[in-house]
């Protein structure tokens, strides 16, 4: 279960976010620190989810649902382009033990991770 994060704080709007898509389960809002022109989190409203892992294993339509948000943001602000990612443990690069996705588009060749 994830512990108190500032995710949490957001879906139980303690903290005020621009909401840039919601739906029952997921909403949708900028990156305080983007890492391109358009980088926006997903994240569920549950809490009790610390990873995509432990979500896709738990509840797969709530990720699928995140993931449809992301292509519809992205249709709205990227021509439909974009790259979707989800950090999964420390080591990777997971700061936030509340799973979200990061959906980034613009002009991505100076931040490339690479061609995958």
């Amino acid at each position: 279960m994830a512990v108190d994060t500032v995710f949490g704080k957001i879906v139980s709007g303690e903290i005020p976010v621009e909401i840039l898509a919601e739906t029952a389960r997921v909403i949708a809002f900028p990156d305080i620190n983007p890492q391109a022109p358009v980088h926006i989190l997903v994240i569920p409203k549950t809490t009790a989810y610390e990873n995509v892992v432990e979500l896709a294993a738990a509840e797969p339509e709530t990720l699928a649902e995140m993931v449809a948000v992301a292509k519809r943001l992205a249709d709205e602000r990227a021509n439909g382009e974009f790259r979707l990612i989800f950090n999964n443990g420390a080591t990777a690069g997971q700061t936030v033990f509340h799973v979200h996705a990061h959906v980034l588009a613009g002009d991505l060749e100076e931040r490339s991770l690479g061609d995958a």
